[in-house]
């Protein structure tokens, strides 16, 4: 599990639609070096979870972490300070654990709150029992404009530079465990279907990896600027 002293804390006021609002970081006292931003980018599962799996066997939490390190990177890039939920293949549970998926999830919730970033965004694949089936899509807490806001930018981001086809929208969604209990805005990226064959074959290539990272740190800068 990863994380980091809550530099800032506090410093985003709460916005009027239940998730918190945005902020900006302040300088130092020399004038210097603290990012202006703060994002936590959690990779969803990982350990004994490994969320979907692909027609051809890849797992999505393999995926996600691919996603979320080059995603990080472009974000930093930009002077924008990341925080990850985890940085490798493991879950945030105990091996002992009664219940792993419960322990991992508030172990995510906490590093979230701990940090109070500007926005979280969660990286996950999505899967469906028709193959043909395909396409990025974004999902944000029902009745969050916040939330709402950052996820049409990165859709909109997703269907101009990865895939002009894809007609879907984003979606409010009240019964995802981020969602629900993060305060902070926040938003789940499905960066595609596993269960479609050419699709599975794209997210497990670099080259597209680097272009949905992109895309989805173009649509949280244009979150973060406006």
């Amino acid at each position: 599990m990863t994380g980091r002293d809550a530099a800032g804390k506090g410093e985003t006021g709460e916005g009027s639609d239940g998730n918190g609002g945005r902020g900006s970081r302040g300088k130092g006292e020399d004038g210097e070096g603290n990012a202006q931003f703060c994002v936590v980018i959690d990779a969803g599962h990982g350990g004994a979870d490994p969320g979907k799996v692909g027609i051809n066997g890849s797992l999505e939490k393999d995926i996600n972490l691919e996603i979320a390190e080059k995603l990080k990177k472009f974000l930093e890039a930009e002077d924008v300070e990341v925080i990850m939920t985890r940085t490798d293949g493991n879950g945030l549970y105990d091996e002992n654990a009664s219940n792993k998926k419960v322990q991992d999830m508030k172990r995510r919730i906490a590093i979230i709150e701990e940090a109070q970033p500007e926005i979280v965004v969660s990286i996950h694949q999505n899967s469906y029992h028709e193959e043909y089936v395909h396409g990025a899509q974004v999902f944000y807490y029902t009745g969050s404009a916040t939330g709402k806001k950052l996820a049409e930018l990165i859709q909109e981001c997703f269907v101009a530079g990865v895939d002009p086809e894809n007609k879907r929208e984003v979606k409010a969604n009240d019964s995802y465990y981020l969602l629900k209990k993060t305060s902070r805005p926040i938003v789940i990226v499905e960066c595609g279907f596993l269960s479609n064959r050419e699709e599975e074959e794209k997210l497990n290539s670099e080259i597209y990896q680097e272009k949905a990272a992109w895309a989805v740190h173009m649509g949280i800068m244009r979150y973060l600027n406006q």
